[in-house]
């Protein structure tokens, strides 16, 4: 029996690269967001906070606020011919 090789965050060295001139501290404005149910998102990670980051799959796809839940947010999207549901960080969704 083999081990797995890797972890969560395999295979994303470029994915989760962010650009030169917008590395450094977080925008406390990007943390605080505030997003209503049936908003459009999309998922884009903010590779220099790992809470609430979603499967790296799913970067970039465009999904719908279903709730809140605590911090997070359940976004609901569309994998192939099923719908999934994510809980994510709002520090990790843009506006659509």
């Amino acid at each position: 029996m083999t081990k797995r090789h890797g972890g969560f965050r395999r295979k994303t060295r470029f994915k989760f690269q962010k650009h030169y001139k917008d590395r450094g501290k977080l925008s406390i404005t990007k943390f605080f967001q505030e997003f209503s149910e049936g908003e459009r998102v999309i998922l884009k990670a903010e590779p220099s906070y790992q809470k609430g980051m979603y499967y790296p799959r799913f970067h970039g796809l465009t999904g719908l606020i279903k709730k809140k839940k605590g911090e997070c947010y359940e976004v609901v999207i569309k994998d192939s011919d099923k719908t999934k549901i994510l809980i994510v960080h709002p520090i990790h969704l843009k506006k659509a």
